[in-house]
């Protein structure tokens, strides 16, 4: 066994390369549903406006890097501890501070919609807040992920005491699980076809997180360690098919629901004339490409990682996970967007 098949190199290009373009999407998409000030009507602070989609998106991307280090010790196994614990120390400590990450940007989130839900106020104070929490869906979620993303936190600390024998399918659970009031922020909370939009918006949520969660999670510490990767990617490539396909249906349901539940709009009008419409057809054009670097990856990379050859994975990894970061700015925004 040679030593390039067994030692792991961080990558924090794909790491930097996810959150530049969650980013550059997000206030792309902040551009295209901005609007013209209403005469008489109290206004939203434009940095309350640009700060809320910038912070959810930072969210987003704690809780993709939460689920997706805690999701790779499930990938690469149990059974050969000498070979994934130099891996798995780098991912712990990660793991915790995204953790944390997680929690601060909920509660920052919450300060901020709350501004954004009593724009006639100077400040915000806690009064404030929790009166936004006590009245508004949205406030609670917000409060729940704070603090269910802290109890992620505790588990990442235990694990860095006591390693894998804190389970890993227990920290991934918490962190799917925290991922559930999300919808609640967003258009699932108004929609008539509530209950159905729901589960489909929580499935979305939870298939997308995984899915790039655990790609960039490979991308960032496993693509210099052939071994390890040849044990990892092909059981990555089961779970990311059906996280495309749950994706994908979700999303595009998602979408045809909202924009038919506008009256005044057709859908083919809603679709292209929109703001949301326009989000919709990006965040589609990403996950086609997503799809498509994935099939490359799994049918012409795939057979080489197994024989521990040398493949370009590295890069094919890092182009898909800075697509999916683009899919994730752009959803980011397409939560809070009108059908109008």
């Amino acid at each position: 066994m040679t030593r390039a098949g067994t030692t792991s190199h961080v990558r924090h290009s794909t790491l930097i390369g996810f959150v530049t373009a969650a980013l550059l999407a997000t206030l792309i998409g902040v551009a295209l549903t901005a609007t013209a000030p209403v005469p008489g009507v109290t206004e939203v602070s434009e940095v309350v406006s640009v700060a809320i989609p910038i912070v959810r998106v930072l969210l987003d991307i704690a809780a993709v890097v939460t689920v997706g280090l805690a999701l790779l010790s499930v990938l690469v196994g149990y059974d050969r501890p000498k070979l994934t614990e130099p891996v798995l120390r780098l991912a712990r400590p990660a793991a915790v501070a995204a953790a944390l990450v997680w929690s601060v940007t909920a509660f920052v989130a919450l300060i901020l919609q709350t501004a954004e839900y009593r724009p006639q106020l100077g400040t915000v104070g806690p009064g404030d807040v929790w009166e936004y929490v006590a009245g508004v869906g949205a406030g609670k979620a917000l409060l729940i992920i704070a603090v269910l993303a802290l109890v992620q936190v505790w588990l990442g600390v235990l694990s860095l005491r006591h390693g894998e024998k804190v389970p890993a399918e227990v920290r991934v659970g918490v962190g799917l699980f925290t991922l559930l009031p999300l919808p609640v922020t967003g258009h699932a909370s108004n929609w008539d076809f509530h209950d159905y939009t729901m589960i489909s918006m929580e499935l979305h949520v939870m298939s997308a997180v995984a899915w790039t969660g655990g790609l960039g999670a490979m991308g960032v510490l496993l693509v210099g360690n052939r071994t390890l990767l040849a044990h990892a990617l092909p059981r990555f490539s089961k779970l990311a098919t059906l996280c495309l396909l749950l994706s994908t249906a979700t999303g595009l349901f998602n979408g045809i629901v909202e924009i038919n539940l506008n009256p005044n709009l057709g859908f083919l009008e809603g679709v292209f004339t929109t703001p949301y419409g326009q989000l919709v057809l990006l965040k589609l054009t990403c996950t086609v490409v997503i799809a498509i670097l994935g099939a490359h990856v799994r049918w012409r990379l795939l057979p080489k990682i197994e024989a521990h050859k040398h493949t370009a994975l590295a890069a094919w990894a890092a182009l898909e996970v800075a697509v999916m970061g683009l899919a994730f700015g752009f959803a980011v925004v397409l939560t809070r967007a009108p059908v109008s």
